[in-house]
């Protein structure tokens, strides 16, 4: 639309001048399953916007929906659109909003409510679609949530809603428009306010006293250890903590959930957390959410604790601000000697530059830093060799050892400009590959439930294709089967994407909980694939895919055909710029 009048929208509809905002706002995407009660805002988005900011991503559920936008944002680092369905759409939606707010990432979830105005309501159908307090159902796991009536109200919404998802902590809010409203005209135009009068806030910088402090007691630890978390969403924030630790030689253990020290660095202590953290006399937690689990060596067991009871802790962490009464996904309340409220890059851009000015002071501490680094270096290298002998060993196990699958991948693209969007409870990918720049793990751990996995790379890969990059998704088939119709999605919008079906043909997780009750209670083990296994019959995934128009191959069961099907898989999207999807059967672990 061309606007006749700068500042404000010309739309005939209530509903284009949301359109008209939602681009000011650059919302480049909009992603929904259709639903009637949002027929004006869809008509808006392709007639009075062109299809363009927002551009429909059109999907066969609301979950994947909301997965696509979570996916999008975790590239990107800023909110997408995910449009649902009144109550009944609000409801399927439910599980997506829950894994987005429990993994802090910025989504505009859009719905609508009534219409409010009972004369407007249709027999029947708009009464139980209608609620009088419709973001009741989601409000304990958003950031924030409104049901406005007004135009004037509605722009206003957009924008608080927008500000408050991009405010750290990140999260998902939900904001409805009333259906009714949606599609009355506009008398005249509409002021538009100057979106850059309402961004979030500059970060918080933390107590310089405290900060103070912490370099004091970081320049004279023996044995210290960083604990590092979600890094890559923070700008700059990777490489100085990669200066803070290389100036002292601090062993740094990235908790996983998202892209924070690079693999290749010789500080890189993943893998040995729980020899470092039972000697260590220092522990700097930086943007650690569940810090109790990450003390513990990252165990799922209660009153684990490796951690030494004498062991100073300082958490540098904006963790406090979004906590609810309604879910505890903050873990179990740590001991902390220092806690200080922060955007991780100010406080270690600072620590490091106070940590300098100590050392001036303290020369001496420099040669201790030689030695510490040399014993750190060996155990690194130590630890990457093992990884590397463990894949090798399996290289010619049946079904396909989940080890070999990420060691074989790794060399298949290591010389494109990858992402990893997704990559199940597996660890090799970052034991086995090089694992450098922060953008290359979109970080998807499973966690909050399950059938996240494909939506979130669809989005991640529509996020990356203006890139060029090779999305990477390592697909976990019990995740996969909750979500499936998402392949028409990536097929219809042509986004490049390679699905790695991680094919163990059971739902593991529980499985392995089933062993362990059995064995337990003294019960045949052979029982436990009972309600967990996933076969009699087996299911085509390749067979699945080609259904919805993605190139599908498998399954893969000989190790020493995989090499060959990855090389065609990849060959294949990068000729087509189409997603792809191949069937690897695998061990369960």
């Amino acid at each position: 639309m061309t606007q006749t009048r700068p500042g404000y929208s010309h739309g005939k509809y209530y509903s284009d001048v949301l359109v008209d905002v939602l681009r000011e706002l650059d919302i480049e995407y909009a992603a929904f399953n259709p639903g009637a009660t949002f027929r004006g805002l869809h008509d808006s988005i392709v007639n009075h916007g062109g299809n363009k900011n927002p551009e429909v991503i059109f999907c066969c559920d609301e979950e994947f929906s909301v997965d696509i936008a979570s996916g999008y944002a975790k590239v990107t680092g800023k909110p997408m659109a995910a449009i649902v369905h009144n109550m009944v759409g609000l409801l399927h939606a439910t599980m997506a909003i829950f894994n987005a707010w429990v993994d802090r990432t910025p989504v505009l979830v859009l719905g609508s409510a009534g219409p409010l105005d009972v004369e407007r309501r249709r027999h029947w159908i708009d009464w139980i679609h209608s609620s009088v307090d419709q973001g009741s159902v989601v409000r304990d796991y958003v950031k924030w949530d409104e049901q406005t009536t007004s135009l004037t109200g509605a722009i206003d919404s957009l924008l608080r809603g927008y500000q408050i998802a991009d405010i750290s902590p990140k999260g998902p809010v939900y904001l409805s428009f009333d259906t009714g409203r949606q599609e009355d005209e506009v008398a005249e135009p509409i002021a538009i306010p100057d979106v850059s009068r309402y961004g979030a806030p500059a970060p918080v910088q933390g107590n310089s006293e405290a900060l103070q402090k912490v370099a004091e007691l970081l320049v004279e630890a023996e044995r210290p250890i960083v604990l590092a978390d979600y890094l890559s969403r923070e700008p700059g924030a990777v490489d100085a903590l990669i200066e803070l630790a290389e100036l002292l030689s601090l062993p740094v253990i990235d908790c996983g959930n998202m892209f924070s020290f690079p693999n290749t660095n010789s500080l890189d202590l993943k893998g040995a957390e729980k020899e470092l953290l039972s000697q260590a006399d220092l522990v700097l937690s930086v943007n650690v959410f569940d810090l109790s689990q990450a003390l513990s060596a990252f165990s799922k067991e209660a009153g684990a604790a490796p951690i030494r009871e004498e062991s100073m802790i300082i958490d540098i962490s904006l963790r406090h601000f979004p906590i609810r009464a309604w879910v505890h996904d903050f873990g179990k309340l740590p001991p902390i000697d220092i806690p200080i409220s922060a955007d991780p890059y100010l406080a270690l851009s600072g620590l490091t530059k106070l940590c300098r000015e100590r050392l001036t002071q303290k020369p001496g501490r420099i040669n201790r830093y030689k030695e510490r680094f040399t014993q750190l270096k060996a155990k690194h290298d130590e630890l990457r060799a093992h990884w590397q002998f463990q894949a090798e060993k399996a290289r010619d196990e049946k079904p396909i050892a989940v080890s070999w699958l990420h060691r074989e991948l790794g060399e298949v693209i290591k010389d494109e400009d990858w992402v990893l969007t997704h990559e199940g409870l597996s660890s090799w990918a970052r034991n086995l590959w090089t694992w450098e720049k922060p953008y290359q793990y979109a970080g998807s751990k499973m966690g909050a439930g399950l059938g996240f996995g494909l939506g979130i790379s669809v989005g991640a890969a529509l996020a990356c294709r203006p890139l060029n990059r090779l999305c990477v998704d390592i697909q976990p088939d019990g995740d996969f089967l909750f979500n499936s119709s998402g392949l028409w999605t990536a097929a219809h919008h042509q986004i490049p994407l390679l699905i790695i079906m991680y094919n163990n043909r059971t739902y593991y997780n529980s499985e392995s909980h089933q062993k362990m009750v059995a064995k337990a209670r003294g019960r045949p083990l052979e029982n436990t694939a009972i309600g967990t296994r996933i076969e009699a019959p087996f299911i085509d995934y390749a067979g699945m895919a080609r259904s919805f128009g993605v190139h599908g191959e498998g399954p893969i069961e000989d190790p020493q055909e995989l090499r060959p099907a990855l090389e065609r898989a990849i060959k294949y999207l990068k000729d087509n710029k189409r997603p792809v999807l191949l069937d690897v059967v695998t061990q369960a672990r």
